[in-house]
């Protein structure tokens, strides 16, 4: 039987095929999962509309834009009409302005400070309050985040301090929604060459520091990370919770 038989999910962060959101959705289906999909303008709205629907004309699509409640609450409405319930959630959802990744973090302006958080960090508290209603028999949470949180990674600035939110957050959400059997955890990808990491100066640097220092000696794969979201939304993970996995080939371990 598939890891997530009769499992519902819904997907947020999906912009291209390439997104780390749709090879972690595309797991979850694989497995079994009947899943609903957000976008957040219509920039990505074709793309999204396009990859979903390779799932079902059926598949349900929804607009979401995480900083506005009532976008938030419209969604949550509409999966506990179609669904009934909700098992999964993916947030793979982050976003500081352009300038604040460039230069130095003690020049990031207070508006690109308070974007960078709410986007990229309150927004999984704003989800997981939305969800948690639906989560009737308990449920996984998935976030993703970068060592960038953890360690200086230079241009990544601001993000950096907002993944670190994202992080603590997703410990303090373990702890209110575990009486519910939610399970909150964060994935630490290393990097991969998305739509969004493209827009970090020096990633394609990054990616060879990775390649050379990692003890795997290599990048890890879209199909890793997908697999890894799997696990973490079975119930082979059903005693793990407030945790960051690192997906990275083992560059995390290293000091030097």
């Amino acid at each position: 039987m598939p890891l997530l038989d009769g499992k519902t999910g819904i997907v947020f962060g999906v912009a291209n095929k390439r997104s780390i959101a749709w090879a972690i959705a595309q797991a979850w289906a694989r497995e079994g999962a009947k899943l609903a999909f957000t976008f957040q303008g219509e920039r990505v709205k074709e793309n999204v509309e396009e990859l979903a629907g390779t799932f079902g004309a059926d598949t349900l699509i929804l607009p979401c834009d995480v900083t506005k409640d009532a976008e938030i609450a419209n969604v949550f409405k509409t999966i506990g009409e179609r669904f009934g319930k909700l098992n999964l959630l993916l947030h793979s959802v982050a976003f500081a302005p352009k300038d604040a990744l460039e230069g130095r973090f003690v020049d990031t302006s207070r508006e690109a400070f308070r974007i960078a958080h709410d986007v990229s960090a309150y927004s999984l508290v704003a989800l997981s309050r939305a969800a948690e209603p639906l989560m009737t028999d308990g449920g996984s949470i998935v976030a993703m985040s970068y060592y960038g949180a953890e360690k200086v990674v230079p241009h990544y600035n601001v993000m950096g301090v907002a993944k670190a939110a994202l992080e603590a957050s997703t410990r303090y959400l373990a702890n209110d929604l575990g009486p519910k059997k939610i399970r909150v955890n964060c994935i630490s990808a290393g990097p991969v060459n998305t739509l969004a990491a493209r827009g970090i100066s020096g990633f394609m640097e990054m990616l060879k520091h990775y390649e050379e220092h990692a003890p795997l000696k290599r990048n890890v794969t879209p199909d890793e990370l997908g697999a890894t979201g799997a696990f973490l939304a079975s119930d082979g993970a059903a005693a793990i919770t407030g945790q960051v996995l690192y997906v990275d080939c083992g560059y995390q371990i290293m000091g030097m």
